[in-house]
């Protein structure tokens, strides 16, 4: 069990985001766990097949299945809500050498202990280098050894397996996730941080402001000191979830976006009543409003031009069936309670 204990201040500063490097970073560890959850096999089968033959061996050494660490600077915190990949991979690029290294003392340490601690893995980065064998693989121990040269390839490779395993899916994944934090946002707003962590997963628990996390193979306690919270869905980390504790990383926390298990599905299908009395067009856009989505999204998924799209949802949201909500630069459209009920009737 890991808990970490929030000072009023930490509150303040808990924060949300999405973060392109940590799909990478998940899937590639979903990928590497050879038996992926049905609702990721279509994807893991398209992908693998893609990924035939490219040259990703750094990226899939350091995120091994079997240990319980994944070294940190693979995830630097985001700063705003919602980056891009080539802001991930500037924050990736300017992680200090000395900082890479400590990682992979810590990873070091990781391998050799089944079980880890809080206490204890942040002392190899005080105490010991990694001895020749216990980096997962001869790249990694180049990596080690010029870490500014192993960062450029490391970036490079994640360019690569970002195009042919994430980019032909980011607009179903970014919905979700664009989902994910605005529920989040209301739930914080409705029920402050009970309402936040209540149901953010499975083994996460809140009380008394303390948050208790329970992992398998790492425990330990951290006093918050006002550095907040960063809390990250992702579509990749089901059912389990993630959390970066160790010093000098800002504390996160990555967890299971909510309807995951609608990813991969096909669109759902417009009630042939409820066309007649809107219109297919808008019937059909409220039907894809299973989840908060985008214009442009919606647009992609309806066939309907972009300007045709938003002037259909001016209208729904004129008659009090779609609600808007700005999520950093995007605009996510959502059911109101009002047309749940119109669906519900027609179905």
């Amino acid at each position: 069990m890991l808990t970490l204990t929030f000072t009023v201040a930490d509150l303040a500063r808990t924060r949300l985001a999405m973060s392109p490097l940590w799909e990478v970073v998940a899937s590639v560890r979903l990928l590497r766990t050879g038996r992926p959850h049905p609702f990721h096999r279509a994807w893991a089968t398209a992908v693998r097949q893609r990924l035939d033959g490219v040259e990703l061996g750094l990226l899939f050494d350091l995120v091994d299945p079997d240990v319980w660490y994944l070294a940190d600077f693979l995830t630097p915190p985001p700063k705003s809500p919602v980056p891009d990949l080539e802001t991930d991979l500037g924050a990736l690029r300017r992680v200090p050498p000395e900082q890479v290294r400590a990682d992979l003392d810590v990873l070091a340490y990781a391998r050799r202990t089944p079980l880890g601690s809080l206490a204890e893995a942040r002392m190899p980065r005080r105490l010991r280098t990694p001895r020749p064998g216990e980096l997962p693989s001869a790249a990694v121990a180049e990596l080690y050894a010029d870490p500014a040269g192993g960062m450029v390839e490391l970036a490079a490779q994640v360019e690569r397996y970002w195009a042919l395993a994430i980019a032909p899916y980011w607009g179903r994944i970014r919905a979700l996730l664009d989902g994910d934090l605005l529920y989040r946002g209301r739930r914080l707003g409705q029920a402050g941080p009970a309402g936040l962590f209540e149901d953010l997963a499975t083994g996460v628990t809140w009380r008394d402001g303390v948050l208790s996390i329970r992992h398998r193979r790492f425990h330990g306690d951290r006093q918050l000191t006002g550095e907040g919270l960063l809390l990250t869905p992702s579509a990749f980390v089901w059912p389990t979830v993630y959390t970066s504790t160790i010093p000098p990383w800002q504390p996160t926390l990555t967890y299971p976006a909510r309807g995951m298990a609608t990813l991969w599905t096909t669109s759902p299908s417009t009630p042939t009543g409820l066309a007649g009395v809107l219109g297919r067009s808008r019937a059909t856009l409220l039907t894809q409003l299973d989840s908060p989505r985008s214009t442009t999204e919606l647009s992609s998924r309806t066939g309907l031009t972009p300007g045709g799209t938003s002037q259909h949802l001016t209208t729904l949201r004129q008659a009090g069936l779609v609600s808007a909500h700005r999520v950093g630069r995007v605009v996510l459209y959502a059911r109101t309670p009002a047309a749940e009920a119109l669906l519900d009737a027609s179905r």
